[in-house]
């Protein structure tokens, strides 16, 4: 089990490494995970991600594996986070983001 003073850490990772995407660009939940060294953990990354709540964090930047919106219930309206992608410039045909906005080279490794 982990403890409270790893799991701050780890958050405090997965803040910073979110921070460091690009605006008009997006990353996925497993490229965070790798981006930690911990390939198995996309599912604790967005965990963290829909309880942030920090508006200094780019969240709405983080998409499943798919380019899926798949974060969009922890924006407060279902149309929120399609609404910061657009507004940054990133292409959301239907519900997945193009894949010409995300690429591994957007999260900077460790």
């Amino acid at each position: 089990m982990m403890q409270q003073s790893d799991f701050s850490e780890l958050r405090q990772a997965v803040c910073q490494i979110v921070a460091a995407v690009p605006r008009g660009r997006a990353t996925s939940y497993g490229a965070v995970a790798r981006a930690l060294g911990r390939p198995g953990w996309a599912r604790l990354v967005g965990r963290i991600l829909g309880s942030c709540g920090e508006a200094r964090i780019p969240a709405h930047r983080v998409v499943d594996s798919q380019g899926r919106l798949s974060g969009s219930h922890a924006f407060g309206s279902p149309s929120r986070m399609r609404e910061l992608l657009e507004s940054e410039g990133v292409q959301v045909a239907g519900d997945p983001v193009s894949r010409s906005m995300m690429r591994p080279s957007t999260i900077p490794s460790k």
